[in-house]
């Protein structure tokens, strides 16, 4: 007589085969990162609508990056112990009510709710983060390094798609309807997530690291150098990724640059970044994951430097955005390769959240400064410079990173 577990495992095997995991997690993770990716060209036209200086939406947005980063590796833990598609599920909800109201947010409180708290905790919930934590899980180990590419690329396959699509339909339909045809779209993800349900326990996994709790994790995970250095260094990725998502519209447009050129920008950054992830993806399983995190940043803080130094033109912008766009996400498939490296699959997503948790920190003061900066010195050249020291910074905190299991006495060595 077959048991309820047979029986799910017959179901499952007939369609949901690794191309169909990947597939549909690349969906979630393509529309999960769109919207969040455009809302810096909402900034000038919301703040011009109900009388507010840049620093309010930066304050919304920024609070939207902190709590994307606390919530996170609760987020992850959840879908470590009961199942990923859940966890999506809930997350697309509070995302795309966030995204509709956010709309009808006319004082600065009421913005911080819906594009700061509502937005922030659904990403949590809902963003590649977790999708990549559901490969994990459920793709063979020689599918994992390629498939962390794959849906890091499709987020931002999300950004090249939203951005434009943004600024499209704010100029047929207005930025309010804008936004809640961006929370129809993000309901979607509801179906989609059925693909990446995950057992309550890592397939394969050794009997005493599957019933390792949450404590037992966090205690060796943040008891080990390399992780610390590695959460560390992932600061630097958000503080540039939110500075310049948010800020680059409207940095360009105080150079003299049309919107439209930063529409271009923002999409060139998301389209070259699926050249970048992919082949970041690649790479991991083929040379040391950390020197690859230590090149990108050091070609981060070079970038910055070449591009606030030359004189402002639309082509320096966009060959601006295809670099920055194979540095962009890039990070994320050997950060999270690293993870499964030295601790494996089970609490993959929650280990990988709280990484993620440092990266929304600086994410936070990215947009946070940008916004006070501009209001104080009336220019981003001091966030800019701040980004560039930041990289340089983790290009070095990287390069001592040890890539090998975590040593656990008397249990098998943990799957990479």
């Amino acid at each position: 007589m077959s048991t309820p577990a047979a029986a799910e495992k017959s179901v499952l095997a007939t369609w949901r085969t690794p191309l169909v995991i990947i597939i549909c997690g690349c969906l979630v993770a393509m529309i999960g990162f769109g919207p969040r990716s455009s809302l810096g060209f909402f900034l000038t036209p919301m703040s011009q609508a109900n009388g507010w200086g840049r620093e309010v939406f930066a304050f919304a947005l920024a609070i939207q990056n902190l709590l994307w980063g606390v919530g996170q590796p609760f987020a992850g833990a959840i879908a470590d112990k009961y199942g990923t598609n859940w966890v999506l599920c809930v997350g697309a909800l509070l995302y795309a009510a966030g995204i509709g109201l956010m709309g009808y947010s006319t004082t600065p409180g009421s913005l911080t709710i819906t594009a700061g708290v509502l937005i922030g905790f659904g990403l949590s919930a809902s963003s590649f983060t977790i999708v990549i934590g559901g490969f994990g899980k459920l793709l063979p180990e020689e599918w994992r390094s390629i498939a962390f590419g794959v849906g890091t690329g499709a987020g931002s396959f999300g950004q090249f798609l939203f951005s434009p699509l943004g600024v499209g339909l704010m100029d047929a339909y207005g930025w309010q309807n804008a936004l809640l045809i961006f929370s129809g779209i993000l309901l979607l993800i509801l179906p989609l997530s059925m693909a990446l349900a995950t057992p309550r326990r890592a397939p394969g996994a050794p009997a005493p690291l599957a019933s390792q709790s949450v404590k037992q994790a966090l205690t060796e995970a943040f008891g080990h150098r390399s992780y610390v250095l590695l959460v560390l260094g992932f600061f630097t990725c958000g503080f540039q990724l939110a500075f310049v998502t948010v800020h680059l519209p409207s940095y360009l447009i105080d150079r003299g640059i049309s919107a439209q050129v930063g529409g271009w920008t923002l999409a060139v950054i998301g389209l070259f970044n699926i050249v970048g992830s992919l082949t970041s993806g690649y790479l991991g399983s083929r040379m040391p994951k950390r020197y690859i995190l230590s090149i990108i940043y050091a070609a981060r803080a070079a970038s910055i430097v070449i591009f606030i130094m030359m004189p402002p033109s639309t082509i320096g912008t966009l060959i601006f955005g295809a670099v920055t766009g194979l540095l962009w996400l890039s990070t994320v498939p050997p950060t999270s390769g690293l993870v499964a490296v030295m601790f494996g699959t089970r609490w993959l997503t929650m280990l990988f959240g709280f990484a993620f948790f440092s990266h929304q920190v600086g994410g936070f003061l990215g947009v946070l400064l940008g916004g006070y900066a501009f209001e104080y010195f009336g220019s981003y050249n001091p966030v800019w410079w701040l980004s560039v020291f930041f990289g340089v910074l983790s290009a070095l905190i990287n390069l001592p990173i040890v890539e090998k299991p975590v040593l656990r006495p008397g249990v098998a060595a943990a799957p990479a």
